[in-house]
């Protein structure tokens, strides 16, 4: 989550949605915001407590965390903007990143669907880099009483698109993202990775998000 006192906007970060990219395009811009250094300062006071005095807002973030903390009037003049991904999509990008960069997370399992399967299996003890990936995107968007309340939902699949309209809507202009790198190590077509049966384990455990946000297993279809 990347809160902008000056610039009055709150990006929700949901994991694997290219949020990283959005963070570094616009971190830069609070260095001129007065208000940089006392939220810095208390974020370092945070973690010299162990996060026990709540000064910090986490990467990951829902947006719900944000409007129960902030006053209510100071949280509905932000701009508060998030990016979601189709599911299929999400999970084997996820698959990906775990196995470069996290293998011993993937609990034995080289094979997607064999560990999709174990990722979804409700019996499997939490892991925080293997669950955060299975949240419901639209879990980070709403409050307690399950209304929408950010004010603008861009796609990971027009990312460059969806950013340059979250900037404008903010008044921010020349912030461009840094150039995504395309993972060396996965078909680009996440369809392949799937037999009915996986895509259908996919579209049980995201049917909320698939229904609410328009995605379908095949692009065409949505």
């Amino acid at each position: 989550m990347l809160l902008s006192p000056k610039h009055r906007f709150l990006f929700v970060h949901i994991a694997k949605t290219g949020g990283t990219s959005v963070r570094a395009a616009l971190q830069g811009r609070r260095w001129a915001d007065p208000w940089y250094w006392p939220m810095f300062l208390c974020s370092r006071f945070s973690h010299l407590s162990g996060h026990r005095i709540a000064t910090k807002l986490p990467r990951h973030a829902k947006v719900v965390a944000a409007k129960e903390l902030l006053p209510k009037e100071w949280f509905d003049a932000l701009f508060k903007f998030a990016f979601v991904r189709n599911p299929w999509d999400l999970q084997v990008s996820s698959f990906h990143h775990i196995r470069r960069e996290r293998p011993q997370f993937l609990g034995g399992h080289e094979d997607f669907a064999d560990f999709l399967r174990w990722k979804l299996d409700p019996a499997r003890p939490y892991q925080f880099h293997v669950d955060t990936s299975i949240e419901l995107q639209t879990d980070y968007l709403i409050d307690l009483h399950g209304d929408i309340v950010v004010d603008f939902i861009g796609r990971y699949e027009r990312l460059h698109e969806d950013f340059d309209e979250a900037c404008r809507r903010i008044g921010l202009a020349g912030v461009t993202l840094p150039h995504r790198r395309r993972a060396a190590d996965r078909e680009r077509d996440y369809r392949g990775y799937y037999d009915d049966a996986t895509a259908a384990l996919v579209a049980d455990h995201f049917a909320r998000d698939i229904e609410l946000l328009g995605y379908a297993f095949d692009p065409a279809d949505a």
